[in-house]
């Protein structure tokens, strides 16, 4: 009876260690080269999920595999392999040994990280988008769950399964039209909100939730319907972090409330300018701020204002404002894509750091029982975090 355990006679799967809703991630050791491995299987679709939809996982999943794969940067997690076995699509990357900051979040009971961490993985997660983009890649959902933080500090940046690549726009926009939400709530960009087409700027912004949410321990807009969140992401100004907590060094209140800037021009131009900015901070410089238009604020000229297009939506006046925790009642008007009236408000960083699974039969493979997983005392490695990285609605 042929080992339904090894993978294309190379990847011998091990233990489980993250489950999804579309797929699970297993510890492996690569037998060709003697090392241990993380492998990532997409789950095969029954009957009841139409050809479109798989096709759609399925590309997705490819995206990731390709997109990973083009981007050499110690920020970046290593992709080895991709392949097909039996029907059931497999990609094999390093295998990491840490927590994703949602986890790190939830083990420290929803407190906010300590500043000098927090500082670091902006420092760091900055220089890897800065590649990123330079590839011309957009990773459109970046959130606490999608960036590892290594027991040696290393910061790296995982899930690029809807990621955007320049050239690429056709694959996009079929991926996009399939109905399969783009990004997750609490960490969208106005413009990805309003179905408008995203660049580099998108990052910074959902970078600005995730920083504001490890620093604060509560994302910008922390309400738990996804329209008001959706509507707050477009509308209202964040309050500034040190209203949440005082110790946080000014520099870096600033940094991240401009990088919720609601029109993406005034944003900092790029992940360097941003980077720059946060090196400037950590050694008692003043960095230069609102650097929507770099090269005078770097000659000392005054900066321009964006153009009107561009400027955020001026406040409403009181009496016409909603509830920030209630659902606006007149949704038609409010120039949200239609997909977000159906959209749950996903996840905060709520990740485990305890979280278990249990084994499958091991003689049912890849292609055996998929199961909810349920808790144990087994330690999660990178990826387990109730999505596991994997193509998934949300």
């Amino acid at each position: 009876m042929a080992d339904t355990r090894l993978i294309q006679s190379r990847y011998r799967l091990l233990d489980l260690i993250g489950r999804g809703g579309m797929g699970e991630v297993w510890r492996a050791r690569d037998e060709s080269l003697g090392r241990l491995v993380a492998v990532k299987c997409l789950k095969p679709m029954g009957p009841q999920h139409d050809q479109a939809f798989t096709r759609v996982l399925r590309e997705r999943f490819r995206r990731e595999a390709r997109v990973a794969a083009s981007l050499q940067h110690r920020g970046i997690t290593v992709v080895h392999d991709f392949g097909e076995h039996e029907g059931v699509l497999y990609l094999v990357m390093e295998l990491l040994d840490g927590h994703n900051l949602s986890q790190l979040l939830e083990g420290n009971q929803q407190r906010p990280l300590p500043v000098e961490q927090v500082v670091d993985i902006a420092e760091q997660v900055a220089d890897a988008l800065g590649h990123t983009h330079r590839q011309g890649i957009v990773h459109r959902d970046l959130k606490p769950a999608n960036i590892m933080r290594l027991t040696d500090g290393t910061v790296k940046i995982c899930d690029f399964g809807i990621a955007r690549l320049g050239h690429d726009i056709g694959v996009t926009s079929r991926l996009t039209t399939a109905g399969i939400a783009m990004g997750t709530p609490h960490y969208m960009s106005p413009e990805q909100i309003g179905g408008k087409e995203v660049d580099h700027r998108s990052d910074l912004y959902s970078l600005g939730c995730v920083l504001y949410e490890i620093a604060t321990g509560v994302p910008p807009f922390d309400l738990d319907d996804a329209w008001a969140v959706l509507v707050g992401h477009r509308d209202t100004q964040p309050e500034p972090l040190r209203t949440h907590r005082a110790e946080l060094p000014g520099f870096f209140d600033r940094v991240v409330l401009d990088l919720l800037a609601k029109a993406p021009d005034e944003r900092p131009a790029d992940a360097g300018d941003l980077r720059r900015r946060i090196v400037l901070g950590r050694t008692g410089e003043q960095p230069v701020t609102g650097l929507a238009y770099p090269s005078a604020a770097l000659t000392g000229g005054h900066l321009a204002p964006p153009p009107a297009a561009l400027r955020p939506t001026p406040e409403r006046p009181t009496s016409e404002r909603q509830e920030p925790d209630r659902p606006a009642p007149d949704r038609p008007n409010l120039e949200l894509p239609a997909w977000a009236g159906n959209m749950t408000s996903g996840h905060k960083a709520t990740g485990s750091l305890n979280r278990g699974i249990h084994l499958p039969d091991p003689a049912a493979g890849l292609t055996g029982r998929w199961t909810t997983a349920t808790s144990t005392a087994t330690a999660p490695q990178p990826g387990a975090d109730g999505s596991t990285g994997l193509p998934h609605t949300r």
